[in-house]
Protein backbone atom coordinates (compact mmCIF):
# COMPACT_ATOMS: atom_id res chain seq x y z
CA UNK A 1 0.00 0.00 0.00
CA UNK A 2 1.36 3.06 -0.98
CA UNK A 3 2.28 5.63 2.10
CA UNK A 4 1.94 9.29 1.21
CA UNK A 5 3.86 11.59 3.64
CA UNK A 6 2.65 15.00 4.85
CA UNK A 7 5.36 16.47 2.77
CA UNK A 8 3.34 14.87 -0.60
CA UNK A 9 0.13 16.93 0.87
CA UNK A 10 -2.08 13.56 0.29
CA UNK A 11 -0.73 13.34 -3.38
CA UNK A 12 0.47 9.70 -5.15
CA UNK A 13 3.73 9.56 -6.87
CA UNK A 14 3.48 9.32 -10.44
CA UNK A 15 6.93 8.70 -11.37
CA UNK A 16 10.58 10.33 -10.78
CA UNK A 17 12.58 13.53 -11.85
CA UNK A 18 14.79 14.97 -10.02
CA UNK A 19 13.03 13.66 -7.23
CA UNK A 20 9.50 12.13 -6.74
CA UNK A 21 7.12 13.57 -9.12
CA UNK A 22 3.47 13.72 -7.90
CA UNK A 23 0.29 13.37 -9.17
CA UNK A 24 -0.62 17.49 -10.97
CA UNK A 25 -3.25 19.37 -9.82
CA UNK A 26 -6.66 19.77 -11.12
CA UNK A 27 -7.94 22.69 -13.24
CA UNK A 28 -4.50 24.31 -13.49
CA UNK A 29 -4.50 27.94 -15.54
CA UNK A 30 -2.66 30.44 -13.28
CA UNK A 31 0.31 29.81 -12.10
CA UNK A 32 2.60 31.98 -9.72
CA UNK A 33 6.18 31.17 -9.07
CA UNK A 34 8.12 32.83 -6.45
CA UNK A 35 11.62 33.89 -7.19
CA UNK A 36 13.36 36.95 -5.99
CA UNK A 37 17.75 38.02 -6.10
CA UNK A 38 19.83 38.61 -9.46
CA UNK A 39 20.42 37.48 -12.49
CA UNK A 40 21.76 33.65 -11.81
CA UNK A 41 19.09 33.04 -9.22
CA UNK A 42 16.38 33.52 -12.22
CA UNK A 43 18.66 31.48 -14.23
CA UNK A 44 18.21 28.47 -11.79
CA UNK A 45 14.81 29.00 -11.95
CA UNK A 46 14.10 28.92 -16.05
CA UNK A 47 14.65 24.84 -16.05
CA UNK A 48 11.79 24.25 -13.36
CA UNK A 49 9.26 27.08 -14.82
CA UNK A 50 9.65 25.21 -18.16
CA UNK A 51 8.64 21.99 -16.70
CA UNK A 52 5.91 23.50 -15.18
CA UNK A 53 4.68 25.05 -18.55
CA UNK A 54 5.08 21.63 -20.08
CA UNK A 55 2.56 20.24 -17.52
CA UNK A 56 0.17 22.84 -17.73
CA UNK A 57 0.84 24.02 -21.57
CA UNK A 58 -2.50 26.03 -20.90
CA UNK A 59 -2.00 28.10 -17.79
CA UNK A 60 -0.31 31.31 -17.46
CA UNK A 61 3.16 31.36 -15.71
CA UNK A 62 3.55 34.88 -13.59
CA UNK A 63 6.80 35.30 -12.19
CA UNK A 64 7.43 37.45 -9.01
CA UNK A 65 11.00 38.38 -9.55
CA UNK A 66 13.18 42.00 -9.49
CA UNK A 67 13.65 44.74 -11.98
CA UNK A 68 16.43 43.06 -13.24
CA UNK A 69 14.59 39.88 -14.02
CA UNK A 70 12.03 41.79 -15.69
CA UNK A 71 14.85 43.37 -17.87
CA UNK A 72 15.90 40.06 -18.74
CA UNK A 73 12.94 38.28 -19.76
CA UNK A 74 12.26 41.08 -21.99
CA UNK A 75 15.48 40.13 -24.14
CA UNK A 76 15.01 36.45 -24.13
CA UNK A 77 12.65 34.18 -25.29
CA UNK A 78 11.51 32.35 -21.87
CA UNK A 79 8.22 30.09 -20.46
CA UNK A 80 7.45 33.21 -18.62
CA UNK A 81 3.72 34.88 -20.02
CA UNK A 82 4.56 37.62 -17.22
CA UNK A 83 7.05 39.80 -14.45
CA UNK A 84 5.19 41.39 -11.19
CA UNK A 85 7.98 43.26 -9.93
CA UNK A 86 8.02 42.49 -5.83
CA UNK A 87 7.95 44.93 -3.21
CA UNK A 88 10.27 45.45 -0.73
CA UNK A 89 9.83 42.47 1.91
CA UNK A 90 11.88 41.20 4.34
CA UNK A 91 13.83 38.15 3.12
CA UNK A 92 12.53 38.20 -0.09
CA UNK A 93 12.92 41.44 -1.90
CA UNK A 94 15.92 43.99 0.43
CA UNK A 95 15.03 47.55 1.13
CA UNK A 96 12.85 49.50 3.12
CA UNK A 97 9.04 47.73 3.63
CA UNK A 98 5.76 49.54 3.17
CA UNK A 99 3.48 47.92 5.26
CA UNK A 100 0.80 50.07 2.80
CA UNK A 101 2.47 48.73 -0.10
CA UNK A 102 2.94 45.35 0.82
CA UNK A 103 -1.39 44.98 1.84
CA UNK A 104 -1.96 46.75 -1.95
CA UNK A 105 0.25 43.54 -3.32
CA UNK A 106 -1.39 41.03 -1.62
CA UNK A 107 -4.64 42.28 -2.38
CA UNK A 108 -3.75 42.40 -5.84
CA UNK A 109 -2.59 38.91 -6.14
CA UNK A 110 -5.24 37.72 -4.39
CA UNK A 111 -7.92 39.34 -6.94
CA UNK A 112 -6.24 37.33 -10.07
CA UNK A 113 -6.92 34.22 -7.84
CA UNK A 114 -3.33 31.92 -8.84
CA UNK A 115 -4.60 28.08 -8.92
CA UNK A 116 -0.86 27.11 -7.83
CA UNK A 117 1.76 29.12 -6.29
CA UNK A 118 5.58 27.53 -6.30
CA UNK A 119 8.51 28.82 -3.95
CA UNK A 120 11.68 28.41 -5.33
CA UNK A 121 13.42 31.39 -3.48
CA UNK A 122 15.33 29.87 -0.30
CA UNK A 123 14.42 28.24 2.78
CA UNK A 124 10.82 29.26 3.29
CA UNK A 125 11.45 31.28 6.60
CA UNK A 126 10.12 33.92 4.80
CA UNK A 127 9.28 33.31 1.40
CA UNK A 128 7.19 31.15 2.56
CA UNK A 129 4.18 33.19 4.73
CA UNK A 130 4.79 35.91 1.64
CA UNK A 131 3.67 33.03 -0.93
CA UNK A 132 0.59 32.10 1.52
CA UNK A 133 -0.38 35.32 1.33
CA UNK A 134 -0.82 35.60 -2.17
CA UNK A 135 -4.17 33.30 -1.73
CA UNK A 136 -3.49 30.34 -3.83
CA UNK A 137 -5.23 27.05 -4.00
CA UNK A 138 -2.44 24.85 -3.72
CA UNK A 139 1.10 25.89 -2.64
CA UNK A 140 4.42 24.23 -2.83
CA UNK A 141 7.99 25.02 -2.12
CA UNK A 142 10.98 24.28 0.17
CA UNK A 143 11.16 24.62 4.05
CA UNK A 144 13.54 24.96 6.52
CA UNK A 145 12.47 23.31 9.86
CA UNK A 146 11.61 26.52 11.38
CA UNK A 147 9.65 27.52 7.94
CA UNK A 148 5.86 27.62 7.66
CA UNK A 149 4.90 24.77 5.92
CA UNK A 150 2.90 24.39 2.21
CA UNK A 151 0.32 21.92 0.40
CA UNK A 152 3.68 20.17 -0.41
CA UNK A 153 6.80 20.43 0.70
CA UNK A 154 10.44 19.19 -0.26
CA UNK A 155 13.46 19.83 2.76
CA UNK A 156 15.42 22.46 1.98
CA UNK A 157 19.87 21.75 2.66
CA UNK A 158 22.38 24.43 1.22
CA UNK A 159 24.20 22.63 -0.97
CA UNK A 160 22.36 21.25 -3.35
CA UNK A 161 22.40 22.66 -7.23
CA UNK A 162 19.93 24.98 -7.66
CA UNK A 163 18.27 24.10 -11.14
CA UNK A 164 18.04 20.64 -9.74
CA UNK A 165 16.91 21.75 -6.40
CA UNK A 166 13.90 23.88 -8.35
CA UNK A 167 13.53 21.05 -10.73
CA UNK A 168 12.83 19.27 -7.55
CA UNK A 169 10.37 21.48 -6.40
CA UNK A 170 8.23 21.33 -9.92
CA UNK A 171 8.12 17.54 -9.68
CA UNK A 172 5.76 18.14 -6.24
CA UNK A 173 3.92 20.69 -9.07
CA UNK A 174 3.51 16.85 -10.94
CA UNK A 175 6.02 18.51 -13.67
CA UNK A 176 8.31 16.11 -15.05
CA UNK A 177 12.10 17.67 -15.53
CA UNK A 178 12.37 19.04 -19.75
CA UNK A 179 15.91 20.34 -19.22
CA UNK A 180 18.05 20.18 -16.71
CA UNK A 181 19.68 23.44 -17.19
CA UNK A 182 18.17 26.84 -18.35
CA UNK A 183 17.94 26.89 -22.28
CA UNK A 184 17.43 30.46 -23.40
CA UNK A 185 18.06 32.55 -26.51
CA UNK A 186 17.61 36.35 -27.64
CA UNK A 187 14.31 37.72 -27.90
CA UNK A 188 15.66 39.12 -30.76
CA UNK A 189 17.56 36.60 -32.82
CA UNK A 190 18.73 38.98 -35.33
CA UNK A 191 20.23 41.57 -33.25
CA UNK A 192 24.29 42.40 -33.04
CA UNK A 193 26.04 44.78 -31.02
CA UNK A 194 28.55 47.19 -32.45
CA UNK A 195 30.91 46.14 -29.73
CA UNK A 196 31.17 42.67 -31.02
CA UNK A 197 31.13 43.25 -34.83
CA UNK A 198 33.73 46.03 -35.04
CA UNK A 199 37.05 43.19 -35.92
CA UNK A 200 34.71 40.37 -36.93
CA UNK A 201 36.59 36.71 -37.71
CA UNK A 202 38.42 37.14 -34.69
CA UNK A 203 37.56 34.86 -31.25
CA UNK A 204 35.39 37.15 -29.35
CA UNK A 205 36.15 36.27 -25.15
CA UNK A 206 33.65 38.26 -23.05
CA UNK A 207 34.99 38.67 -19.64
CA UNK A 208 33.05 39.41 -16.19
CA UNK A 209 35.22 39.85 -13.47
CA UNK A 210 32.76 40.92 -10.93
CA UNK A 211 30.03 38.86 -8.54
CA UNK A 212 27.67 39.86 -6.05
CA UNK A 213 30.13 38.63 -2.74
CA UNK A 214 33.75 40.03 -3.32
CA UNK A 215 34.76 36.90 -1.88
CA UNK A 216 33.82 35.07 -5.20
CA UNK A 217 35.98 37.38 -7.26
CA UNK A 218 38.97 36.49 -8.82
CA UNK A 219 41.97 38.91 -8.51
CA UNK A 220 41.80 42.03 -11.37
CA UNK A 221 45.20 41.57 -11.95
CA UNK A 222 44.67 37.80 -12.66
CA UNK A 223 41.91 38.86 -14.94
CA UNK A 224 44.11 41.40 -16.84
CA UNK A 225 46.68 39.15 -17.56
CA UNK A 226 44.67 36.57 -18.72
CA UNK A 227 42.90 39.12 -21.18
CA UNK A 228 46.36 40.39 -22.46
CA UNK A 229 47.42 36.64 -23.08
CA UNK A 230 43.83 36.37 -25.27
CA UNK A 231 44.48 39.83 -27.01
CA UNK A 232 47.93 38.57 -28.07
CA UNK A 233 47.11 35.19 -29.29
CA UNK A 234 44.31 36.89 -31.60
CA UNK A 235 41.21 37.05 -29.36
CA UNK A 236 39.22 40.31 -29.70
CA UNK A 237 38.35 40.86 -25.29
CA UNK A 238 35.80 42.66 -24.09
CA UNK A 239 35.47 42.92 -20.59
CA UNK A 240 31.70 43.78 -19.21
CA UNK A 241 29.80 44.88 -16.04
CA UNK A 242 27.29 47.10 -14.48
CA UNK A 243 27.67 50.47 -13.40
CA UNK A 244 28.82 49.29 -10.14
CA UNK A 245 31.47 47.26 -11.71
CA UNK A 246 32.09 49.62 -14.68
CA UNK A 247 35.84 50.88 -12.41
CA UNK A 248 37.07 47.38 -11.89
CA UNK A 249 36.02 46.33 -15.64
CA UNK A 250 38.31 49.11 -16.69
CA UNK A 251 40.70 48.69 -14.65
CA UNK A 252 41.52 45.28 -16.09
CA UNK A 253 41.45 46.98 -19.86
CA UNK A 254 43.93 49.14 -18.99
CA UNK A 255 46.43 46.75 -17.07
CA UNK A 256 45.81 44.55 -19.70
CA UNK A 257 47.57 47.73 -22.05
CA UNK A 258 46.50 45.99 -25.50
CA UNK A 259 44.05 47.59 -27.82
CA UNK A 260 42.59 44.29 -28.92
CA UNK A 261 41.06 44.51 -24.84
CA UNK A 262 38.55 46.79 -23.75
CA UNK A 263 35.95 47.64 -21.61
CA UNK A 264 32.22 48.35 -21.95
CA UNK A 265 31.25 47.97 -18.64
CA UNK A 266 28.30 50.14 -17.69
CA UNK A 267 27.69 51.30 -21.46
CA UNK A 268 25.19 47.96 -22.30
CA UNK A 269 21.57 48.01 -21.59
CA UNK A 270 19.98 44.11 -20.72
CA UNK A 271 19.04 43.58 -24.41
CA UNK A 272 23.13 44.59 -25.40
CA UNK A 273 24.29 42.30 -22.48
CA UNK A 274 22.21 39.39 -24.01
CA UNK A 275 23.48 40.42 -27.95
CA UNK A 276 26.59 40.48 -26.62
CA UNK A 277 27.02 37.22 -24.44
CA UNK A 278 25.07 35.26 -26.93
CA UNK A 279 27.77 36.64 -30.30
CA UNK A 280 30.57 35.36 -27.49
CA UNK A 281 32.75 32.53 -28.60
CA UNK A 282 34.05 31.74 -25.10
CA UNK A 283 32.72 33.72 -21.68
CA UNK A 284 34.55 33.74 -18.71
CA UNK A 285 33.74 34.68 -15.68
CA UNK A 286 33.49 34.23 -11.52
CA UNK A 287 30.46 32.70 -10.26
CA UNK A 288 28.01 35.39 -11.66
CA UNK A 289 24.77 36.37 -13.49
CA UNK A 290 26.42 36.80 -16.81
CA UNK A 291 28.09 33.51 -16.92
CA UNK A 292 24.94 31.61 -15.98
CA UNK A 293 23.35 33.51 -18.85
CA UNK A 294 25.89 32.91 -21.48
CA UNK A 295 25.47 29.17 -20.12
CA UNK A 296 21.76 29.52 -20.99
CA UNK A 297 22.37 30.81 -24.12
CA UNK A 298 24.74 27.85 -25.28
CA UNK A 299 27.85 29.39 -25.27
CA UNK A 300 31.01 27.89 -23.81
CA UNK A 301 32.12 29.38 -20.54
CA UNK A 302 35.34 29.15 -18.13
CA UNK A 303 33.87 29.87 -14.69
CA UNK A 304 36.12 30.73 -11.61
CA UNK A 305 34.58 28.95 -8.43
CA UNK A 306 34.52 28.60 -4.86
CA UNK A 307 34.46 24.83 -4.34
CA UNK A 308 31.46 24.62 -2.38
CA UNK A 309 29.61 27.11 -4.93
CA UNK A 310 30.56 24.65 -8.17
CA UNK A 311 27.76 22.05 -5.87
CA UNK A 312 24.76 25.08 -6.15
CA UNK A 313 25.90 26.84 -8.92
CA UNK A 314 28.31 24.72 -11.38
CA UNK A 315 27.41 23.82 -15.08
CA UNK A 316 26.64 20.05 -14.63
CA UNK A 317 28.98 19.43 -18.24
CA UNK A 318 32.36 19.64 -18.82
CA UNK A 319 32.56 19.98 -22.98
CA UNK A 320 31.38 23.08 -23.43
CA UNK A 321 31.46 24.49 -19.46
CA UNK A 322 34.97 24.37 -17.38
CA UNK A 323 35.53 24.83 -13.87
CA UNK A 324 38.36 26.09 -12.37
CA UNK A 325 37.60 25.52 -8.36
CA UNK A 326 38.88 26.54 -5.15
CA UNK A 327 39.70 24.29 -2.11
CA UNK A 328 40.13 26.96 0.19
CA UNK A 329 37.64 26.26 3.58
CA UNK A 330 38.61 29.29 5.73
CA UNK A 331 38.95 33.04 5.78
CA UNK A 332 42.27 34.03 4.62
CA UNK A 333 42.56 37.00 7.18
CA UNK A 334 40.97 35.27 10.49
CA UNK A 335 40.66 31.66 9.60
CA UNK A 336 36.69 31.32 10.11
CA UNK A 337 35.17 28.51 8.63
CA UNK A 338 33.57 29.71 5.25
CA UNK A 339 32.27 26.37 4.45
CA UNK A 340 29.01 27.31 6.40
CA UNK A 341 26.26 29.92 5.41
CA UNK A 342 24.14 32.61 6.35
CA UNK A 343 21.65 30.82 9.34
CA UNK A 344 24.54 28.25 10.09
CA UNK A 345 27.70 30.52 10.94
CA UNK A 346 28.25 33.98 11.22
CA UNK A 347 30.17 35.81 8.04
CA UNK A 348 33.34 37.43 9.11
CA UNK A 349 33.91 40.83 7.88
CA UNK A 350 36.79 39.89 5.78
CA UNK A 351 36.50 40.18 1.86
CA UNK A 352 39.31 38.33 0.95
CA UNK A 353 38.89 36.33 -2.68
CA UNK A 354 38.63 32.62 -2.03
CA UNK A 355 39.45 32.24 -5.31
CA UNK A 356 42.81 33.89 -5.87
CA UNK A 357 45.01 30.79 -6.05
CA UNK A 358 43.37 29.30 -9.06
CA UNK A 359 46.39 30.32 -11.70
CA UNK A 360 46.10 32.20 -14.66
CA UNK A 361 47.47 29.47 -16.65
CA UNK A 362 45.13 26.41 -16.69
CA UNK A 363 42.10 29.01 -16.99
CA UNK A 364 43.99 30.38 -20.16
CA UNK A 365 44.46 27.12 -21.45
CA UNK A 366 40.91 26.02 -21.32
CA UNK A 367 39.90 29.40 -23.50
CA UNK A 368 41.92 28.39 -26.03
CA UNK A 369 40.71 25.02 -26.20
CA UNK A 370 37.16 26.28 -26.34
CA UNK A 371 37.58 29.01 -28.71
CA UNK A 372 39.67 26.81 -31.06
CA UNK A 373 36.27 24.37 -30.88
CA UNK A 374 34.09 26.84 -31.73
CA UNK A 375 35.90 27.96 -34.81
CA UNK A 376 36.59 24.35 -36.09
CA UNK A 377 32.85 24.24 -35.64
CA UNK A 378 32.42 27.57 -37.59
CA UNK A 379 34.68 26.61 -40.55
CA UNK A 380 33.04 22.90 -41.03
Amino acid sequence: MEQLTAEFGGAGQVGVGVGPVLEKFDAVSRIVVLRGGGLGDLIFAIPAMAALKAAYPEATITLLGTPIHKALLAALKSPVDEVVVLPFAEGVRPGEEDAEELERFFAQMRSRNFDLAVQVHGGGRYSNPFLLRLGARHTVGTRTPDAASLERTIPYLYYQNEPLRALEVAGFAGAFPVDLEARLSPADCGAATEAANSEAGQPLVVIHPGATDPRRRWPAEKFAELAAACAADGSRVITVGDSSEQELAEGIAERAASPGVRSVAGALDMAGLVSLLAEADVVVANDSGPRHLAQALGVPTVGIFWAGNVINAGALGRSLHRVHASWVTTCPTCGIDVTQVGWTAPRCAHDDSVVATIGVPEVYEDVLSLTATTFAKQDA
